[in-house]
């Protein structure tokens, strides 16, 4: 709601740090009159074409009556933002509110006219268009729903500003000035933009991190040992290809080397002479913040944190942890950690090792992320033991309490890295679920991304993570995870196994899988191990004991080809004789190679049991090309080079092959329907503004004294609506529900039976006895008066007074299936639309389906079939199938509701009788409240804690 424009508090909440085009970071905040000075300093350095261009005329400095309108704002009417960095202004931006006729006004008037100034050292970085998206937000706040400028033709950088931004806009000229009008509402387009840059500018700070052209160590002990040394040691050792630094402040005076590595060793580093692109700080926590100022002034562009003491040590670590981030982004710094393993990146061109990792890990196609450097240790040491052939790192990154840079901006890098093919990710903690869903669903459309979520039952981040807190339950975060296209798993080991098969075979095109091997014992247990996971095997081929690697090539060539199989497992146990285990390797990756020469390359994976050399065998890399991607195979050089043998993942256990094999297949069936996404139906019947109406009415505060300014409106609270408002409003949708009517004794209830129409149902709606058929609470079926009447006298009799259990009469539904339908909103996650069935059976079992709302149609047939007791609705035991088609439309109808008003924070739907023919909704609650901020549509902004 628009506040009067006589308010003139801070609205701090507008602050907000922003990563810009060039991967740097600035500050955004709204200027004050404490800013004259910042202000006038600002002006002196912008150059005379630009002054020019902001006032249509030579305008060298400004006046005293300049300054103190353009630092003295009432944050309603009249708004100016900063972006800073460090302790200076690089841009500004402010809107008037005007009339129709471009003279000053206030409220209702609702355009305003809109200005900038960057800096000319700072223009090109992005910096007019992330304040443009801010001051659009401000303004849509204060009511503002339309911008003017006015700007020189020959302002081509500002026009584009403007024009690029993706607002419905009109444009004209006149009296030699272009003029821009812009509509504020987000569009399909200006949200698009918005995220394209944002993905633009954070993958270009997560670079600049990887990619460093020098690097210091700050904290290098002076002897060897000690984490500073190491890292030192790493770098050097693994070949780094740009100059190195030490860094100690007691380091000795004069001293110029650190030996006997031979790098040049400073006590400050204000003392080097060139560049220093990326720091790693490895001294104690109180000295950090002095290190932190020196590589502000010094220009580095980002900090790898490895200190410890941080909020993973309590509240005071906590609050210097804020301090950290908070001096880092003053400076346009990015931060890994603190409390953080390190980053590591095999590119030939770079070869950074910045960690505690003892060696750099072979080059290759995977991209991991942990907030654990214990997890760490044991991914790469795990990937390092299946072969480094097969379970190459591109990029590592272990973020510990990840302050600042976050799994988030690793997927906004990963997403367009040529040698990222695969996605690796442990998080302890996700501190903003929507964005990173969105950034997931995005990155899983074009190469896999697998995750071990750790603390699934703790219900709290570690110690270390400041981030929001969610109440949303770990099946939830599962359902929406997989809606997202992201693989999730449940170990480290099931992790590295999914990585491999992924990082080094085609996707999967169906669920059809093809056993041979020399074993029937293993065999079977393979066949077994697919029918867990969902995958339609056909009949084990046992090729006896005696088979031979001809044999195994023989039969793997033959199921290839066969039409009826979309990926092979082989089994292997030791055999009798002279074969080794390099001649069965070599039989596989030969067959598998012939194949993709046909473009018939299928899925295959290796299960052995104690084989010696087969596992490294199989995963030697061939120098004649790289690792396929996912869903691709690997390419010759021309039509009659020979097609390089492709790695095969070998597993030591059925179950462990399978289960990979089995997230494959669901992935690709996910990204085959990812092309052609559902839609979110349009129903006709729908009363949006009459909704919103209703809405209004009853979120109005009540009439009651208040403490607050007779200025400022009293906010309104959240309400549970009662029966008759909650079913006109879902009315509004087109969802009717059963009228209930009240049974306070029992003459009512043969009243209230009379004028609905026997046979009714009897039941209590006391809230320790609803939806609790199992205690008894309800009679169904009563054809009659004498009927109701005995089944009142039994439930008061049984159960309580009439008064504690709030009987009421309802008629009779259609015989169905008792089913759930619910939504709810997690100020982290957003809206989420859940199904199941009624009843304790499946609550006990947890058997709920979940999706993000807005739902499509996909989405709806989805939850119905997703949930483990689905058959009931089709025809169970020689059952009627039920109207699925109805259930489907009626979950369409409430994700669309809870889209469209936010202010719908819950709705609970029980039970929703599903019948042979239609359904009947027999209870239902909806509850109200302010609406939540929606960060996600927002200006782009970095988390703060």
């Amino acid at each position: 709601m628009r506040l009067p424009s006589d308010i003139h508090a801070y609205p701090a909440h507008w602050e907000a740090d922003v990563v810009l085009r060039d991967g740097g970071t600035a500050r955004i905040r709204p200027i004050t009159p404490d800013d004259a000075g910042r202000l006038v300093s600002f002006y002196e350095r912008v150059s005379d074409e630009s002054k020019y261009y902001r006032f249509f005329a030579p305008y060298p400095r400004l006046s005293d009556r300049d300054v103190h309108r353009f630092t003295h704002h009432d944050y309603v009417d009249r708004v100016g933002l900063a972006a800073t960095i460090g302790d200076e202004f690089v841009a500004t931006v402010r809107y008037d509110r005007i009339d129709g006729g471009g003279l000053p006004a206030t409220g209702p008037a609702d355009e305003a006219e809109v200005a900038f100034l960057v800096q000319d050292a700072h223009q090109g970085r992005g910096v007019a268009s992330a304040l443009l998206e801010h001051i659009a937000a401000v303004a849509r706040e204060r009511g503002i729903r339309r911008f003017a400028a006015e700007v020189l033709p020959a302002n081509t950088k500002m026009i584009k500003v403007f024009t690029d931004a993706g607002y419905t806009q009109k444009r004209s000229f006149e009296d030699g000035v272009v003029r821009l009008e812009f509509d504020l509402e987000p569009t399909d387009r200006s949200l698009a933009v918005m995220r394209a840059r944002e993905q633009r500018a954070e993958a270009r700070s997560v670079h600049r991190l990887l990619a460093p052209g020098s690097v210091a160590v700050i904290g290098t002990g002076r002897a060897p040992g000690g984490v500073g040394r190491a890292v030192l040691r790493n770098l050097l050792d693994d070949g780094f290809t740009g100059p190195l630094y030490a860094v100690n402040r007691a380091f000795p005076q004069g001293q110029e080397r650190l030996d006997p590595e031979g790098v040049p060793a400073h006590r400050s580093i204000r003392e080097i002479d060139g560049p220093v692109d990326l720091a790693v700080v490895a001294v104690p926590a109180d000295q950090v913040p002095s290190v932190v100022a020196d590589c502000g002034e010094h220009g580095v562009q980002g900090l790898v944190v490895v200190s410890a003491g941080y909020a993973e040590s309590g509240p005071e670590g906590r609050d210097r942890q804020r301090e950290l981030v908070r001096q880092a982004r003053t400076h346009g710094m990015r931060i890994i950690g603190p409390n953080a393993f390190g980053i590591i990146n095999t590119a030939d061109g770079v070869r950074l090792n910045a960690s505690l990792s003892p060696r750099l890990p072979a080059p290759g196609r995977l991209g991991l992320f942990t907030q654990s450097g214990a997890i760490g240790i044991a991914l790469l040491s795990g990937l390092d033991r299946r072969g480094a052939g097969i379970a190459g790192v591109s990029t590592f990154i272990s973020a510990g309490n990840r302050a600042d840079l976050s799994g988030n901006d690793l997927l906004q890098y990963w997403y367009d890295d040529p040698r990222t093919d695969v996605a690796l990710m442990y998080l302890e903690s996700i501190g903003n679920p929507r964005k990173f869903t969105r950034l997931a669903k995005r990155t899983a459309q074009v190469k896999p991304v697998v995750v071990v979520k750790g603390a699934r039952h703790s219900g709290s981040a570690p110690t270390g993570h400041a981030v929001p807190a969610t109440g949303i339950p770990d099946a939830t975060v599962s359902a929406l995870l997989r809606q997202a296209g992201v693989i999730r798993v449940g170990t480290i080991t099931e992790l590295v196994d999914v990585g491999l098969l992924l990082s080094s075979q085609p996707l999967p095109e169906g669920p059809r899988v093809a056993i041979l091997g020399n074993s029937d014992s293993l065999g079977l247990l393979t066949y077994d191990a697919c029918l867990t996971d969902g995958l339609r095997p056909l009949p084990p081929r046992d090729l006896t004991t005696a088979a031979t690697p001809d044999d195994f090539r023989h039969a793997l060539a033959q199921v290839l080809t066969d039409d009826a199989c979309d990926a092979v497992v082989v089994t292997a146990i030791p055999w009798v004789g002279d074969a080794a285990a390099a001649e069965l390797a070599g039989a596989v990756r030969g067959v598998a190679a012939e194949a993709a020469a046909r473009g018939a390359a299928k899925p295959v994976a290796v299960v052995h049991l104690e084989i010696p050399g087969l596992a490294e065998a199989l995963a030697a890399p061939d120098p004649a090309a790289p690792a396929p991607g996912p869903g691709e195979a690997d390419g010759g050089d021309g039509d009659d080079a020979p097609f390089p043998a492709p790695r095969i993942p070998a597993y030591p256990a059925a179950e462990r092959a399978v289960r990979a094999l089995a997230e494959a297949v669901g992935y690709a069936r996910w990204r085959r329907q990812a092309e052609e996404p559902g839609r979110v139906p349009e129903y006709e019947d729908i009363d949006e503004a009459g909704a919103a109406a209703d809405i209004h009415v009853l979120l109005a505060p009540a009439e009651e004294p208040s403490e607050l300014p007779p200025d400022v409106p009293p906010a309104p609270h959240p309400v549970t609506l009662s029966a008759p408002d909650a079913q006109r409003l879902l009315a509004r949708y087109g969802v009717s529900v059963l009228p209930a009517l009240p049974a306070p004794d029992p003459d009512a209830a043969v009243r209230a039976a009379t004028r609905l129409g026997f046979p009714v149902a009897l039941k209590t709606t006391a809230p320790h006895l609803r939806h609790r058929a199992d205690l008894g609470g309800v009679r169904l079926d009563l054809g009659g008066e004498a009927e109701l009447r005995r089944a009142y006298a039994e439930l008061t009799g049984y159960l309580g007074a009439p008064e504690e259990l709030r009987l009421v009469v309802q008629r009779m539904a259609p015989r169905g299936v008792d089913t759930v339908v619910r939504a709810a909103i997690d100020p982290a996650a957003g809206a989420v639309l859940s199904f199941g069935l009624a009843g304790a059976p499946s609550e006990l079992l947890g058997d709920t389906a979940h999706r993000l709302v807005p739902a499509t149609d996909r989405d709806a047939a989805e939850l119905v079939r997703s949930i483990r007791t689905a058959r009931l609705l089709f025809g169970w035991r020689g059952a009627r199938p039920v109207d699925t088609a109805a259930l489907e439309e009626l979950l369409l109808r409430v994700s669309r509701m809870v889209d469209d008003h936010p202010e719908v924070v819950a709705v609970d739907l029980e039970p929703v009788v599903v019948a042979p023919r239609g359904l009947s909704v027999l209870g239902a609650a909806v509850r109200l409240a302010p609406p939540p901020p929606r960060t996600d549509l927002g200006p782009r902004h970095l988390p703060s804690y």
